[in-house]
């Protein structure tokens, strides 16, 4: 006949197991709801999906350097990145496909009632489709940099400022700006290319396989001839077509863009490693027992 549960049969289920574990459980729901109150919390929940991060330490070995070779990349809007070696990636445009469907659902938004439970569906729905164009430009970005870091040593870059590309041209009031739609389009495409995000994940990709990643000025790349050097506006005839007028050289303008990047980058790496070598000039050792001087 079965022990009815009382006093006794608390008792001899809490002697089934370890009374540490309990207590320890006990401590890790504590934990759990300070960290909560504190913000502090590894769990979060974004569009309907829930989402842990975890932290753990590991030992890493340092990377041997990297031997592969170097290549530089010119990144844009027309074409999301060229490489120097003549590799063209087209942009994915992951915002723009999904431009149609998110003004449809903002627009479906801004009609509801605010606090109605028909404007959080509205507005889950606006989320979901900001959820999946982000999750799909992370995930051309990972694909394409990991390609990248796999099979070069050395990857330069140009050290664009993304925020003041994309900064809005309505002016003001005194002086509104020209071309406002056009420059919002712009705007648009910029942002929805993920150039920062890429160059982080390039960076520490690299740096795990040895490699490295080096950012050089944009200014004049996309019009200097890397055959004769000559820089002129009038080399870059059209978005793909770059001619010097001095020696004829003939090039994609992507391509030749990246070309430049990449030498701009050699010779940075080279200043830096002879930097390293030479020893500071007027800085002598002082000797054992040698006084120092003020």
């Amino acid at each position: 006949m079965p022990r009815p549960f009382g006093i006794a049969g608390r008792r001899g289920l809490a002697e089934d197991g370890p009374v540490h574990a309990l207590q320890q459980a006990l401590k890790d729901l504590d934990q759990a709801y300070q960290n909560f109150f504190a913000g502090r919390i590894t769990l979060s929940r974004r569009t309907g999906q829930w989402f842990a991060a975890v932290q753990c330490e590991r030992e890493v070995v340092e990377p041997v350097p990297s031997v592969l070779p170097a290549v530089g990349i010119d990144m844009g809007v027309a074409m999301f990145a060229a490489l120097s070696d003549g590799t063209a990636i087209a942009p994915a445009n992951h915002g723009k496909k999904a431009l149609k469907a998110l003004r449809k659902a903002q627009r479906a938004l801004a009609r509801k009632k605010r606090g109605s439970a028909n404007r959080r569906k509205a507005a889950q729905r606006v989320a979901k489709i900001q959820t999946r164009v982000a999750e799909a430009r992370k995930d051309f970005l990972h694909k394409h940099s990991t390609a990248i870091a796999k099979n070069h040593g050395m990857v330069v870059v140009e050290a664009l400022q993304v925020r003041n590309m994309s900064a809005s041209a309505k002016g003001t009031v005194e002086e509104p700006g020209r071309q406002i739609r056009q420059k919002a389009g712009l705007n648009r495409a910029i942002l929805d290319q993920g150039w920062s995000k890429f160059r982080t994940m390039l960076a520490y990709k690299l740096a795990d396989r040895g490699g490295k990643l080096l950012e050089v000025p944009a200014a004049y790349t996309s019009q200097t001839c890397p055959e004769c050097g000559h820089v002129s506006a009038a080399n870059r005839q059209s978005q793909a077509d770059f001619v010097c007028v001095a020696c004829g050289h003939a090039a994609n303008a992507d391509t030749n863009a990246a070309i430049n990047i990449l030498r701009l980058g050699e010779k940075l790496s080279e200043r830096r490693a002879d930097s390293a070598l030479k020893p500071v000039e007027g800085h002598r050792t002082k000797r054992p027992g040698e006084a120092g001087t003020r």
